[in-house]
């Protein structure tokens, strides 16, 4: 697989100026199989960016489509937050399993009293939740 030419990368540059600057978050993933990764943000768009923005660079690992990114580091330059981590998806378990784990805690917390389960029929989470209550389907 080869390349794309110069001057199409600069003509993609400058298309994606005008909606990187208007974006509250940038995630860029272009990768060429065996070859540095293409620019796609330079550091002029960066600084067009509203500040608190933020780009996610997946391609860090091949040298970044954003130039300001830096491997395995997550930095601010010109007030936006530039994610530079080289593996993001191993990262994403043990953020998901935190979150599933929480959500369910909170939801029996909220079912739950110290001396058991509280069936609030017509309280909305419990109504959603119940399949068969007493042996008879809640299902409508």
């Amino acid at each position: 697989m080869k390349g794309v030419s110069e001057d199409f990368l600069k003509q993609q540059q400058e298309l994606v100026s005008k909606h990187v600057a208007e974006a509250d978050l940038v995630i860029t993933t272009a990768l060429i199989p065996g070859r540095k990764a293409p620019v796609l943000v330079t550091e002029e768009m960066v600084k067009k960016m509203r500040f608190g923005s933020v780009i996610v660079d997946m391609a860090v690992e091949q040298g970044g489509n954003c130039v300001l990114s830096e491997l395995n580091q997550t930095v601010v330059k010109h007030g936006v937050t530039i994610i530079g981590e080289a593996n993001i998806p191993s990262l994403l378990p043990l953020n998901a399993s935190d979150l599933y784990a929480k959500n369910v805690q909170t939801f029996l917390l909220h079912l739950a009293t110290k001396d058991g389960f509280k069936w609030e029929m017509e309280e909305e989470i419990t109504k959603g939740a119940l399949v068969v209550y007493d042996g008879v389907s809640r299902l409508k």
